[in-house]
């Protein structure tokens, strides 16, 4: 992944939060709900790590989205 372009990276990180989060959401929940509840505590520790699991596949994806575009041209009135 760390050859994707910004853009492509920008792209890729709006499909897996779009429709990658809220899939693997559905399937924890589903997952979860068949298994006999557990102690309230166990089950929001299992919530928490799956909430926190998801995300390290996709670190390189998500790395720098925030920040400007570093490959696009400066525009009037910035400095080089």
């Amino acid at each position: 992944m760390a050859g994707l372009s910004y853009k492509a990276r920008r792209r890729w990180s709006l499909v897996i939060l779009l429709v990658g989060l809220p899939a693997y959401i559905i399937a924890c929940w589903v997952i979860l709900s068949f298994l006999d509840r557990p102690p309230f505590i166990v089950e929001l520790a299992v919530y928490i790590i799956l909430g926190v699991l998801w995300a390290l596949p996709f670190k390189a994806v998500f790395k720098g989205i925030g920040k400007a575009d570093p490959d696009a041209p400066p525009e009037d009135g910035e400095n080089r």
